[in-house]
């Protein structure tokens, strides 16, 4: 069985067009593609139009076709491509019809709890559960195939469109075949039961989708949800959104911990927002898109409006820079997979102050780790870990296979109400302190002082065996100062370890990660990475703000040295740069250790790499020197 051309290292750019932009230079827009260092197309093909001469009655071909000799946006497309050895792949889009075939078939719309339809700029949208996307859609996927070589499909907008763009919410779907498929009364607003509903049809829809696609073409790819053939992640920034400075990374690593075979698309947008799509983003903030997503070992992609012409954003300078030193150092990233031995679990209904909190700790006391969404946990391989990091999850769904992970030799450390796991040193549970009010001026009496409990504190009756401390003081009057005494040591541990099997279960019943995300105080972020590292971190002379992310491509070893002195206030700023520094190598070995950025072999004085000067990034590319 041949090996599929998505499992190589390949690099997208997208020309999200318009459909002004149907007598593009096709030839222009290559060159600019190979320039910049891609060798994928993702050019929009069909849906809500079609930029080719359909033949099917319930699709709008573009009336700008006219402008092509040919007539045939797409044959062009696919033809030149072909000439230069690029792929072509295609951007759908079923999320909305015309008004004529929204009157003709009112049951393939969204219909909202007060039975209106959802119409923007004369588009109407579509419901999943209906026939437009459940028949239709594989009549149009099968019109491309039938006409054009293409090498994957990407499905754009695959929702049921509670949210529009404009970002107004207007419930869900009531339209007939979410009634008959729901099998109840359908909600107002979403309800978890509602997006089960949603993730399941949606996940089925997918894997029919995938079904069609492969077997009328197996060497074309289906780019879409974590069970497609590459998983698809889109970063991208919004006015109005709280930056999460770390959420490439942390959406990289949460599916490449899931199914570490499978590759991720990173599809970086080159506008600050959808209102604002002329608007380039920032360069800095935009590179870091694209760092974040090689590091982890995801394929890059850019994505533009228009044609690259008609969007010349200031960030694609630094953008093609870094694809060109992806396509460059191909070897290192074909395969290359994650080595860290710690894993943080993120929350099921997404991410919370105290994931990010503890995400920071690890990160920047050098410690790397891998995230893992918490409903992935009964179906991932654990084994590699000598670490599982459970941030106030609460009652666990799998507590078994946390317990058998400890068994086996592991350790799981969990904080706040993560629970309740017979790994854990803790006999019952006494009383939780989780309002405001509760915790105000309740302080552990942590290594370098007094540490405020941020959140929730649970009081907890020790397992006979575990040893105990940090323990919280009582609360006092903290106002006015006159009055200002009284805290008295509980004997309540903020931290207690116990062996389990033969590895070990350790808890922290107190929300210290989100006293670090929210305060700042090193103190926090060191109370608990002291007790994480037992030689999981890298030691080094790095600063901080330097992300150490470890990785294997077949035999070579791979360190990226991410920057991130930049990160600022709902911004990315030019990194500073770092001095020379050292490393220790966290692999026992003879190494020769080349830093790719830099284009020399470092001084490596057994094990102990003196490092090069570092802009944006670096990375070193460790082989054996006996292979």
């Amino acid at each position: 069985m041949s090996w599929p051309w998505w499992r190589e290292p390949f690099r997208m750019f997208q020309t999200n067009l318009r459909e002004v932009d149907a007598g593009l230079d096709v030839e222009r827009v290559l060159d600019h593609l190979e320039g910049f260092g891609a060798n994928a197309w993702l050019i929009s093909v069909g849906g809500i139009l079609s930029n080719y001469p359909t033949g099917l009655d319930f699709q709008t071909r573009n009336p700008h076709l006219g402008r092509r000799p040919s007539g045939d946006l797409i044959g062009d497309a696919v033809a030149a491509a072909g000439s230069r050895g690029v792929r072509v792949l295609a951007r759908m889009d079923f999320s909305k019809i015309d008004h004529r075939r929204a009157e003709r078939h009112p049951e393939w719309c969204f219909v909202s709890p007060e039975g209106e339809h959802q119409v923007y700029n004369g588009l109407t949208s579509v419901c999943p559960s209906g026939d437009y996307y459940q028949v239709k859609l594989f009549e149009v996927i099968g019109e491309v195939l039938d006409r054009y070589e293409i090498d994957g499909f990407f499905l754009n907008w695959m929702s049921f469109n509670e949210t529009d763009y404009s970002r107004r919410y207007w419930g869900v779907c009531h339209c007939t075949s979410c009634a008959r498929r729901f099998g109840k009364e359908l909600p107002a607003e979403a309800t978890p039961e509602w997006r089960r509903f949603t993730r399941d049809t949606l996940e089925d829809l997918n894997a029919r989708i995938r079904a069609e696609i492969s077997g009328r073409r197996p060497g074309a790819a289906l780019i879409l949800g974590e069970r497609a053939d590459i998983v698809f992640h889109e970063a991208n920034n919004a006015v109005g959104r709280p930056l999460w400075h770390h959420r490439t990374s942390e959406h990289v690593s949460a599916a490449k911990s899931y199914r570490p075979e499978v590759p991720v698309l990173v599809n970086s947008v080159g506008f600050v927002d959808m209102p604002y799509r002329m608007a380039g983003e920032e360069p800095h903030h935009f590179a870091q898109y694209l760092v974040q997503a090689i590091s982890r070992g995801a394929i890059p992609s850019t994505y533009i409006m228009g044609t690259p012409d008609d969007s010349p954003y200031e960030c694609l300078e630094i953008a093609g820079e870094i694809t060109r030193f992806h396509r460059d150092h191909a070897d290192v990233y074909r395969d290359l997979t994650s080595e860290a031995r710690t894993l943080l679990v993120r929350p099921e209904e997404g991410t919370s102050a105290e994931f990010q909190g503890l995400y920071l700790a690890l990160l920047e006391r050098h410690i790397p780790f891998d995230v893992l969404p918490e409903d992935k946990l009964a179906v991932s391989d654990l084994s590699r870990y000598g670490l599982v990091v459970l941030p106030d999850l609460g009652p666990m769904s799998c507590p078994q296979v946390l317990d058998a992970y400890a068994e086996a030799g592991g350790t799981v450390l969990a904080t706040g109400s993560s629970g309740a796991l017979a790994c854990l040193p803790v006999t019952r549970l006494l009383a939780s302190r989780t309002t405001e009010e509760s915790v105000r001026s309740l302080h552990v009496r942590g290594d370098r002082g007094m540490v405020p409990v941020i959140g929730a504190f649970h009081v907890v009756e020790p397992a006979p065996e575990a040893r105990t401390g940090l323990y919280a003081l009582s609360r006092a009057r903290y106002g006015p100062p006159e009055k200002c005494h009284g805290h008295l040591e509980t004997g309540h541990p903020g931290w207690l370890s116990a062996p389990y099997g033969r590895g070990a279960g350790v808890l922290m019943p107190w929300t210290v990660g989100r006293g670090y995300r929210e305060t700042g105080l090193s103190a926090h972020r060191d109370l608990f990475a002291d007790r994480v590292d037992g030689g999981l971190a890298v030691r080094t002379g790095l600063p901080e703000q330097v992300e150490i992310v470890t990785g294997r491509s077949g035999q070579t070893r791979v360190i990226h040295l991410l920057n991130r002195s930049g990160d600022a206030d709902q911004r990315f700023r030019a990194p500073l740069p770092i001095t020379e520094s050292w490393l220790e190598l966290p692999w026992q070995g003879e190494w020769e250790v080349r830093a790719l950025r830099a284009g020399r072999v470092l001084d490596n004085d057994g094990g102990r790499v003196r490092l090069p000067d570092i802009g944006l990034f670096e990375v070193l590319k460790l082989s054996n020197k006996y292979t």
